[in-house]
C-alpha cells in the first residue's frame, strides 16, 4: 500500500498532500468553536493512501485533548462531512493515546482566538516532557477582558475539565482559563 504523509512541518506547496491537511484544518472543535482542531493542536497528521478503492483514501490521525473527551465523535463526524463535501469519499480517523495531547502544542494564533473569544489562554509550558526542578508556583491569569492580572480562581473545574472558572477583581467579569495541560 502506497502512503504520502503530511505533518504541520511539510514543505510548502499546492500538494494533494497540503490540500487535504488544509480540508481537515477546517474542522473546528466543538466546545470552542473558534478554534480549529489544528489551532488546538490535535490534528497530528493527514496521509493519502491507495486502500484499493477509491483513491486517494485519507486517513486523519488526531490527538484529543484527554482520552475521555466528549467532543471526539462530534471531530471525526466533522472530519468525514469536511472531506465528503471536498470529493474524498473514503476517509479513516484514527486516534493516537500516546504521546498525550498537552496545551504546548497550541498554536500562537489558537492562543490569541482564545483570548479574543473571552478564554483566557494557557500561560506558561506543560510538564508533559518531563521537565523537573524548581517548585512551579502558581501565577496570575491575565482577564481577557480588561486584562487585568488582579483575578482569582473561583473552581478549578469550569464549563468543560481543560478549563477553570475565575473571575476579574478589576472589571468583575467571570471568564475561562484554558488550563496548562
Amino acid at each position: 500500500m502506497g502512503m504520502l504523509l503530511l505533518t504541520e512541518r511539510a514543505a510548502p506547496g499546492p500538494s494533494a498532500q497540503e490540500k487535504a491537511w488544509a480540508i481537515a484544518a477546517t474542522v473546528c472543535d466543538p466546545e470552542i468553536p473558534v478554534l480549529s482542531i489544528a489551532d488546538l493542536g490535535i490534528l497530528r497528521s493527514v496521509e493519502l493512501f491507495d486502500d484499493g478503492g477509491a483513491w486517494p483514501a485519507v486517513r486523519v490521525v488526531m490527538t484529543p485533548t484527554y482520552s475521555g473527551c466528549p467532543a471526539v465523535d462530534t471531530i471525526r463526524d466533522d472530519l468525514y462531512s469536511a472531506f465528503a463535501r471536498a470529493g474524498y469519499p473514503s476517509v479513516h480517523v484514527e486516534l493516537a493515546l500516546a504521546p498525550a495531547w498537552t496545551t504546548d502544542w497550541m498554536t500562537e494564533e489558537g492562543r490569541a482566538k482564545l483570548a479574543a473569544y473571552g478564554i483566557a489562554p494557557p500561560s506558561g509550558r506543560s510538564q508533559a516532557g518531563g521537565h523537573s526542578g524548581a517548585v512551579r508556583l502558581a501565577l496570575s491569569v491575565k482577564c481577557p477582558q480588561c486584562s487585568s492580572l488582579n483575578t482569582r480562581e473561583i473552581t478549578r473545574f469550569g464549563s468543560t475539565s481543560c478549563k477553570a472558572l475565575y473571575v476579574c477583581q478589576d472589571c468583575r467579569e467571570p471568564f475561562d482559563y484554558f488550563k496548562v495541560l
